[in-house]
C-alpha cells in the first residue's frame, strides 16, 4: 500500500545545489511597479521596487548593470513584462521570461516571509528555470504588424456582419442584390442611409454600373421599416 509523501520529504535542499548563474536577477512583474531581486552581497539594499513608468525602467535596468548582474528572469503576467523585457534586451541583458505556473510547482520553497522576486532570483541563479521562447525584435515587429492585420480583419467582419443583421431586421434585403454591400456602391447606400436618406429610387441611383441587378431591383430591396429604431448590438 502507498503512503503519501510528507512535505517535508517533497522539499528540496537548494543550498546543496551548486550555482550556475552568480549574476542572476529575479523580477517581480506587475501593472504598476516590478519588484526586483539581485544576489545579497550586490548592494545593501537587495530588493527594491520601481514604478512601470518607462524612465524607471531604464533607471531599473542601469541599477542592475552597477550590481553587476547579467541575466534576469521575469513572470508573464499579462502584458506588463512586455516593456519591461524590450528595455532590458535594449541595455543588453539575457532576459528570460518564465511559465508563472512552472515557477509555482518549482519546490522548495519553505520561508514564508521570500518574496516572489527572490524566489525566483534563487531559482535562477541555480538554473531551475527554462525561458518561454521569445524571437528577436527583427521578427517581432513584422508578427505585430500581421496579428494587428489579422485583428483588423476579423473585426471588420463582425461589424459586418452585426451592420448586415440590422438591415435584415429592418427588412432592407439590400445584400441579396449587391454581393457586397461593403463595397463602393453598398458604402455609398449606407452612408446615404446614416444621413437620413429613404427614398428607395434615390438610393438606388447610387449604384454603379457594374452592379448586375436592375436599379428597379435595387430599390425593391431598399423598402424597409424605418420607423422603429434599431440598434446594432
Amino acid at each position: 500500500m502507498r503512503t503519501k509523501k510528507s512535505k517535508a520529504s517533497k522539499r528540496v535542499n537548494l543550498q546543496s545545489l551548486p550555482i550556475l548563474h552568480p549574476d542572476a536577477a529575479g523580477i517581480d512583474v506587475g501593472a504598476k511597479q516590478h519588484l526586483v531581486a539581485v544576489p545579497a552581497d550586490r548592494d545593501p539594499r537587495p530588493v527594491r521596487t520601481f514604478q512601470a513608468f518607462t524612465p524607471e525602467l531604464h533607471e531599473l535596468a542601469q541599477w542592475l548593470k552597477h550590481c553587476g548582474i547579467r541575466t534576469l528572469a521575469l513572470e508573464s503576467t499579462g502584458n506588463y513584462w512586455i516593456a519591461l523585457y524590450e528595455v532590458l534586451e535594449q541595455h543588453g541583458f539575457e532576459v528570460r521570461v518564465l511559465n508563472a505556473r512552472h515557477v509555482k510547482h518549482v519546490p522548495g520553497r519553505c520561508k514564508t516571509d521570500v518574496l516572489d522576486c527572490q524566489w525566483i532570483q534563487k531559482l535562477h541563479s541555480f538554473g531551475l528555470l527554462n525561458g518561454s521562447f521569445r524571437p528577436d525584435q527583427q521578427i517581432r515587429k513584422p508578427r505585430t504588424y500581421q496579428r494587428l492585420q489579422d485583428n483588423l480583419v476579423v473585426n471588420s467582419a463582425q461589424a459586418i456582419h452585426h451592420m448586415q443583421k440590422a438591415l435584415f431586421e429592418m427588412n432592407v434585403q439590400l445584400s441579396n442584390v449587391i454581393s457586397d454591400v461593403s463595397g463602393e456602391s453598398g458604402l455609398r447606400i449606407l452612408e446615404a442611409i446614416i444621413a437620413g436618406e429613404r427614398d428607395p429610387e434615390q438610393l438606388a441611383a447610387l449604384c454603379s454600373s457594374r452592379i448586375k441587378a436592375s436599379r428597379q431591383t435595387v430599390a425593391k430591396s431598399l423598402h424597409g421599416n424605418w420607423d422603429q429604431p434599431y440598434f446594432i448590438a
